[in-house]
């Protein structure tokens, strides 16, 4: 054999080594993302869950090359959509949209076909939507202490309307009662639709509900926003302060991000946190969720899994405290 015989079958076969023998980190980072990416979101079209993966999903797209389709699978409030993202294989190809709910049904159910803390791996927060305490404008009382103290002489007269069962709202209202000392009788609904449409009537008096969803209602004066759930003012509420001016330490916020199931390789978790970054921080996508009373949430994976751990811990304690059980 000549030479350059010998070298072109060297450099032939050499060409095709990496396939068999390149690690799978630079074999992961070559091919993926090679198919379409599915976003599950555990609630039904519509809701800020559902808004912000079809918001997101379009910019990962864009920058990753691949589909990001959402697929809604509502129930046993997003316990379904997470099941099927933990039971699902961890390459990269499906995320969870994570939101509160799974920080609080950690100690809301007592037993779960997932463990959400070692099933689900953190990739990305991606915003924090905050709440407001809400009443109906029939409601004598004009701010918070005078609230406080209406509901202190009249304990159980004032109904507390939310989403549901231990929903964000529900426990934003929970630990208001507690660290108020207050009894308000909580009445739970099918989601946040019917809770404002009662709310609006008069047929409840109070409830915690995301200012994106309430400020139409707010800026009308059909509703009186007399606080709100952040550690500061907002901005898009000026002049309603922070329960937190009131009653030191009070914080309950929503948050959203990505979610993968365990095991997903690190690089294209990585990939992921990464483009998610840079969805937030692109004009468009941050405008869209400043119309929609969010803030963009930045971070690393690490970042996601202490605020998830943080929250779990937060809500496990108004959970037990409320005695608060799933609808």
């Amino acid at each position: 054999m000549n030479i350059r015989r010998r070298k072109f079958i060297l450099s032939t076969g050499l060409s095709l080594l990496p396939a068999a023998i390149l690690p799978r980190t630079a074999l992961t980072q070559q091919t993926w993302p090679a198919r379409p990416v599915r976003i599950v979101v555990g609630y039904a079209p519509g809701g800020v869950n559902d808004l912000l993966a079809r918001l997101i999903g379009p910019f990962l797209s864009e920058r990753l090359g691949q589909p990001f389709p959402v697929e809604n699978r509502p129930g046993a409030a997003s316990n379904i959509a997470t099941e099927t993202v933990a039971r699902a294989a961890p390459d990269g190809y499906t995320l969870l949209l994570v939101g509160s709910a799974n920080a609080i049904n950690t100690t809301l159910y007592d037993k779960l076909s997932f463990d959400f803390a070692k099933d689900i791996a953190p990739v990305a927060s991606l915003c924090s939507v905050p709440i407001a305490l809400l009443v109906n404008p029939a409601v004598s009382a004009r701010t918070l202490p005078e609230l406080i103290a209406y509901a202190k002489a009249n304990p159980g007269k004032l109904s507390m309307a939310s989403p549901g069962n231990g929903s964000p709202q529900h426990l934003a209202g929970e630990l208001f009662k507690m660290m108020a000392g207050i009894d308000m009788v909580h009445i739970p609904y099918r989601g946040g639709g019917p809770a404002m449409t009662d709310l609006l009537s008069g047929q409840v008096q109070v409830s915690f509900g995301s200012v994106a969803s309430s400020m139409q209602y707010i800026r009308g004066g059909q509703l009186r926003a007399l606080g709100v759930t952040t550690n500061a003012r907002l901005d898009v509420l000026p002049n309603v302060p922070a329960i937190a001016e009131v009653l030191p330490g009070y914080f309950a916020i929503g948050w959203y991000g990505l979610g993968a199931p365990a095991g997903t390789p690190g690089e294209v978790v990585t990939r992921l946190n990464e483009a998610s970054n840079a969805a937030i921080a692109d004009p468009r996508i941050k405008e869209r969720l400043i119309e929609l009373g969010a803030t963009p949430l930045p971070g690393s994976p690490a970042d996601f899994g202490k605020l998830i751990a943080d929250e779990t811990e937060r809500w496990a304690k108004v959970v037990k405290f409320s005695g608060a059980k799933p609808n």
